[in-house]
């Protein structure tokens, strides 16, 4: 008869026991590993795509608006009303970001109908100034002492013998400001003026359109429908 050693079965059996409990426990600590890698993967792709959405939002809406009513020059002594200059009140977006209005980071479009300039803007003005009659003088002046940004602003149509400069171009100057730069903030409220060339001068009926494009957020474009030119203001809307 075969003799068996007592307890040998029942050695075997715990080691096995343990055995398993340690694989176990190697599954879940890697289970554990990799539901922590998924996770955490997961957790930065949604803060990348938050961080993509707001800029997005950002870029998607302007960061300036009208505020308040575009008017125009008008010039009388013409066979023909037109318009010398315009005016474009902008301000900073409620919520909005400074602008830099540099004429290196900033550029203004302008259409009419028959006119379509890829970018007329030379720069902002140095100072507030209360009217677009004192701020056409200053370009004008800048012009004659040298300034080669504004060196296109040869004349000045609202001068007792002024004409119409050369070309047509577009400035921005402050009629209220926080601190004296090129930078357009919260609480600032800037013009954006173009004087007109003689041949580019809008009349009655012509559409015109005006659009700022900067360096972050949407462009800001502003389309008006000139009116029947009587006075020497005329309001645009």
């Amino acid at each position: 008869m075969k003799l068996q050693r007592k307890g040998t079965r029942h050695s075997h059996r715990g080691v096995i026991g343990v055995e398993s409990a340690i694989v176990m426990i190697a599954f879940v600590i890697v289970a554990a590993a990799l539901a922590f890698v998924v996770l955490n993967m997961g957790f930065t792709t949604s803060q990348k795509a938050k961080t993509s959405i707001i800029s997005g939002l950002g870029e998607a809406s302007s960061s300036m608006q009208v505020a308040g009513k575009v008017i125009g020059s008008g010039y009388k002594n013409a066979a023909t009303p037109v318009l010398n200059a315009t005016a474009f009140p902008i301000k900073v977006s409620s919520g909005g970001d400074n602008i830099n209005l540099e004429a290196l980071t900033t550029a203004v479009k302008y259409a009419s109908n028959t006119l379509d300039y890829g970018d007329i803007y030379v720069g902002t003005l140095t100072g507030e100034f209360k009217s677009l009659s004192s701020a056409a003088a200053q370009a004008n002046t800048d012009t004659d002492s040298g300034n080669e940004s504004f060196s296109d602003i040869d004349d000045d149509p609202f001068a007792v013998g002024g004409d119409a400069p050369s070309n047509t171009r577009a400035f921005i100057y402050f009629t209220q400001e926080v601190t004296s730069n090129d930078i357009l903030e919260q609480g600032e409220t800037a013009v954006l003026a173009i004087i007109y060339a003689s041949a580019d001068r809008p009349q009655a009926l012509d559409k015109i359109k005006a659009e700022i494009i900067t360096p972050t957020g949407a462009a800001l474009t502003v389309e008006r429908q000139v009116p029947t030119i009587t006075t020497s203001v005329v309001d645009l809307g």
